[in-house]
């Protein structure tokens, strides 16, 4: 397993390798004693899978307050996605500032996303499935999501008007949510 830093501390970008023949390929995506090793000591307790039908679909900006906050692995299993994760730690060196990375079935590439970050992905292809992994489990009490063109972040989503449920678009700006993260420079 590959993994490369972002450019904001703790959203790791992890290739795992695939090992292929005539028949195609297999790869391990995650393996508990290998990525404690890497220092990412990470119980996963639920995981999602997401359709979406038409390219430009955008879901996001989403996050889980505390105590029930995830830390998430993406990845896209069919056709290709735009990832971002949006430090809103505060306090943070890098709070509101985010990165995008593409993911996709062909790159195998993964977003390990932590808690204090804002999620969300734009399709960039028609019949994109995603699949992530996640630390606690689906909270409503605790679910949260802030403007996925938020002023303030500035996302570059490459598109003027994305596909959104009724959530993402209604959802806050980010100086409406009280943020409910803190950074420690630990």
């Amino acid at each position: 397993m590959q993994i490369d830093q972002t450019d904001l501390a703790d959203v790791l970008i992890l290739t795992p390798r695939r090992f292929g023949d005539a028949r195609g390929w297999f790869s391990e995506t995650w393996n508990v004693a290998r990525m404690a090793e890497a220092g990412l000591d990470l119980a996963f307790v639920q995981d999602n899978h997401s359709f979406s039908a038409t390219k430009g679909t955008l879901r996001g900006l989403h996050y889980q307050s505390p105590p029930r906050a995830q830390d998430k692995l993406v990845r896209c299993t069919r056709g290709a996605i735009l990832d971002v994760a949006v430090d809103i730690r505060t306090g943070s060196p890098t709070y509101a500032k985010w990165v995008a990375v593409e993911l996709s079935s062909e790159n195998g590439r993964q977003l390990l996303v932590p808690k204090g970050f804002l999620h969300g992905f734009q399709t960039l292809t028609d019949e994109a499935e995603v699949q992530y992994k996640c630390t606690d489990l689906y909270a409503p009490d605790h679910d949260g999501a802030v403007r996925w063109d938020d002023p303030e972040i500035g996302i570059d989503w490459g598109i003027p008007a994305p596909i959104l449920s009724d959530k993402d678009a209604n959802a806050p700006r980010l100086a409406q949510i009280g943020t409910p993260f803190r950074w420690s420079a630990a």
